[in-house]
């Protein structure tokens, strides 16, 4: 019997990076959590874990009793506005890693801990991912600037879909990138399988099928244009630069992808969402609905407050400027356009050089000769660079429209960032690859019949060492990682409060009136204060935090169990004020209730308020 296959050394390699990529990433997650206030939506999900949670563990009890439909409604109606996986995951570590375990110190770190896992697994992908279509360097690029997105590793803490969704929506992309370039029936399959694990993440897995469609189709049409251009030109598809038939088959194994995802995936996202069991057509349009037709929350942009349309247009590409880190905008542009250059301007160039006649003058001809200094790009059956693109392009293009809602700010599109990441890891291999040229240039130079034995040979030893060696990419990435790293750092537990020094960092954007906070987070940033001067059995008005919320910070033991958090101020001994444009009655409040506008604590980021806690005199 024929022994099968060992894995490559490499791939085995590459395997051990990922993972320890993630556990490293998850590890860091950990640590910064217990100073990290727990969000207003995550309160919801508390509630909802719990519910599904007690359904989970009937079922273990009493299977048949469980599976009744009356019984199935009454777990599973709770927060059905969302899909039920990740909750679903938020039950299954509370009951089991926490409540039978014991392995968190707090409670809460056990709903949070699927999330963290899922970030942690992002990671882990992105390098994988870079490396495979790239190389190692631009793999781990990749990963440690994804990884160090200060707002995205904010979510990456928390109890929600907004991360999860990120690392399931780029596994079910990447799933159909290898069907399309390694053929077979596994990653067809598993592109199903990913699809419907992201359909029963969130809503915004309805844009997987626009990408891998748009991709499908563009492979397609380039296979006909080159072709056509080939045959045109009296010469095979083959040559002159048209993709090999391994290229052109990656068109094809899109459909059995796209099959896969029309098939599995709705198989999948029923059979892990018990509320859709019954009435399913009438409760998926129920579904669809709240989402199609969601309420317009309060968000502040450039001083405006906006709560209902038109929606500024401006507001996903200024916030994507304003809160990832700089040199990873940087590198995503040079990696997009030396992408653009190789699978765009290189069929272009051919294309006008084929119309400019033999011998003849003008811009034509002058094509033809610029064709002639460009080097064919390399077989790419996944299309790849063209995935990661309309991957970027399909998220942000729903904020071309007015009427899109921007109450979520910049996590709303940040299942783009693990692909602006992958370009921008590519850009940095190729950075360091030339940077490695130029050294070996220069040690050439050196080895020239007019150098002197010596220092000069230790010269240029030492630059032939640095030019093939991990040196060089080690300085480059610690040159161009200390930004991010610093950036995301710094911001917490404020990531919401983050913004670059392109717009003069958080006190800039204050200036700029771009916002400040939402969700009642923040809270976690004064339990000390609170602890120390709330008198026993005092009342605290605690404004934006969901009372869920207020009380995992009790069950958890960073807020004395005394202090009661109430939803007046009138009467209450202190206040809080979560600083938002639309919420300064609030502050209002305080002010005469307590007959006094001055703090008596503030906490934010860089010496711009982003919490207040008033304190009432008379009591």
């Amino acid at each position: 019997m024929r022994r099968p296959a060992r894995p490559a050394p490499v791939a085995l390699a590459d395997g051990a990076i990922a993972l320890a990529f993630a556990a490293a990433y998850v590890a860091l997650l950990l640590a910064t959590a217990g100073d990290l206030g727990y969000a207003r939506d995550e309160g919801f999900y508390f509630h909802a874990a719990n519910r599904y949670g007690a359904w989970f563990q009937a079922l273990l009890d009493a299977p048949r009793a469980a599976l009744d439909p009356a019984a199935v409604d009454a777990a599973w109606s709770v927060n059905h506005e969302h899909p039920g996986l990740i909750k679903s995951l938020f039950a299954l570590s509370n009951l089991f890693l926490q409540k039978r375990l014991g392995l968190f110190a707090m409670e809460g770190t056990s709903y949070r801990f699927p999330a963290m896992v899922l970030s942690g697994a992002g990671v882990a992908l992105v390098y994988l991912w870079g490396t495979q279509a790239r190389d190692r360097i631009a793999g781990a690029s990749a990963a440690v600037l994804f990884a160090m997105l200060p707002r995205y590793f904010y979510h990456a803490h928390l109890a929600c879909f907004d991360a999860p969704i990120v690392t399931v929506w780029a596994l079910c992309a990447y799933a159909y990138w290898r069907a399309l370039r390694d053929g077979g029936a596994l990653w067809p399959v598993l592109t199903g399988i990913t699809f419907g694990l992201a359909l029963d993440t969130k809503h915004n897995s309805w844009f997987l099928p626009i990408v891998c469609v748009a991709h499908a189709i563009a492979l397609e049409l380039r296979e006909r244009i080159v072709a056509a251009a080939a045959a045109a030109d009296g010469a095979p598809a083959d040559t002159r630069g048209a993709p090999p038939p391994q290229q052109r088959r990656g068109a094809r194994r899109s459909l059995a992808a796209l099959a896969a995802m029309a098939t599995i995936g709705p198989l999948v996202f029923y059979a892990l969402w018990p509320w859709i069991w019954r009435d399913t057509p009438s409760r998926l349009r129920e579904y669809a609905s709240f989402h199609l037709n969601h309420e317009y929350y309060n968000m502040e942009f450039l001083g405006r407050n906006y709560w209902t349309p038109p929606m500024p247009r401006a507001y996903a590409p200024v916030m994507t400027a304003a809160t990832v880190p700089v040199v990873t905008l940087f590198l995503f542009a040079a990696g997009l356009c030396a992408s653009a250059r190789e699978r765009l301007l290189y069929p272009l160039a051919r294309a006008a050089a084929r119309l400019a006649p033999p011998g003849g003058g003008g811009a034509l001809a002058g094509a033809r000769a610029f064709a002639a200094r460009l080097r064919p790009p390399a077989a790419d059956p996944g299309g790849t660079a063209l995935l990661w693109f309309l991957a970027i392009a399909a998220v942000y293009g729903a904020w071309l429209s007015p009427s899109t809602p921007i109450f979520g700010g910049t996590k709303h599109w940040m299942t783009a960032y693990p692909f602006i990441a992958l370009f921008a890891g590519a850009a940095f291999s190729a950075a360091v690859r030339r940077a490695r040229v130029a050294l070996r240039a220069l040690h050439r130079a050196r080895r020239g019949p007019g150098a002197r034995p010596g220092a000069a040979a230790s010269a240029r030893s030492a630059l032939d060492r640095a030019a093939r060696g991990p040196l060089l990419p080690a300085l480059l990435g610690a040159a161009v990682f200390a930004a991010p790293i610093a950036e995301t750092l710094h911001a917490h537990p404020w990531a919401l409060s983050s913004y670059t020094p392109l717009v003069g960092g958080a006190p800039g954007a204050a200036t700029l009136g771009l916002n400040r906070s939402f969700w009642g987070y923040t809270t976690g940033a004064v339990v000390a204060y609170l602890n120390e001067h709330v008198p026993p059995r005092g009342t605290v008005y605690v404004h934006d935090t969901a009372a869920p919320a207020w009380d995992m910070l009790l069950r958890d033991g960073r807020l004395r169990k005394d202090i009661r958090g109430v939803g007046a101020v009138a009467g209450a001994d202190f206040a809080l004020y979560h600083h938002e444009q639309h919420m300064l009655g609030q502050a209002y409040q305080a002010w005469v209730a307590f007959g006094t506008t001055s703090p008596d604590h503030i906490a934010g980021l860089d010496g711009v308020p982003v919490i207040l806690v008033y304190r009432n005199p008379a009591r």
